[in-house]
């Protein structure tokens, strides 16, 4: 389902660019709304959510796939915690839908899909690292399945997953309205081996609206 948004930018309480490539971690407070864009189109945003008051309750992704009957996100989709709370809503999408299955790239990942040689090459899971151990509260172990948000990995008939070239463009945001103070935890994606992000990363702009 593809909406448009009635709020506008100048009114954001918080308004941040995340370079290509870049973690990006911050608290958001129930009720506020937050909004992912895709500057330059076709940019995976791998996403994690985890209640501020315990960080050990956080999204699941079986839980929110089995409560909608979907394995895509798009605008009217509820996020769950892990404990069957509603963690996030999404109001507004003008993509259409977003991965949860995929997963976050990592050392392992880039080495099984594409070449021993890609091992060190940057990935959201260091991403994902750097940015728990600057905040303290998040560690190795709090890493788990994430939300793509913008990346394209459609089911085959079989049951198996590709990685397509995405569907968004420039300009396309996803916005999600906390229903429980949360930690948002990104990595924008730094992969350069799929066709995600036109193999160039780019940036993504937060927006936050209280």
């Amino acid at each position: 389902m593809n909406m448009t948004s009635s709020k506008h930018p100048e009114a954001a309480a918080y308004n941040a660019t995340i370079p290509a490539g870049e973690p990006w971690l911050k608290e958001v407070k129930a009720g506020q709304t937050v909004r992912i864009l895709d500057l330059d189109g076709n940019q995976a945003v791998d996403t994690l959510f985890y209640s501020s008051a315990n960080p050990r309750e956080r999204y699941d992704v079986q839980r929110t796939l089995r409560r909608q009957n979907n394995v895509y996100l798009s605008a009217g989709s509820v996020l769950y915690s892990n404990l069957g709370k509603p963690m996030l809503t999404i109001v507004e999408d003008t993509c259409g839908r977003h991965d949860t299955l995929g997963g976050a790239c990592s050392q392992e990942s880039n080495t099984v899909r594409y070449a021993l040689e890609k091992r060190h090459m940057h990935s959201c899971r260091d991403n994902y690292l750097r940015a728990c151990a600057h905040d303290g509260r998040l560690s190795k172990k709090d890493v788990g399945p994430n939300i793509n948000f913008f990346m394209n990995v459609p089911v085959t008939a079989d049951g198996g997953l590709t990685f397509e070239d995405g569907i968004s463009a420039p300009g396309k945001y996803v916005e999600l309205r906390a229903e429980m103070d949360v930690i948002v935890l990104i990595s924008n994606c730094p992969q350069l081996n799929n066709p995600c992000n036109a193999y160039n990363p780019t940036p993504a702009q937060l927006l936050i609206w209280n």
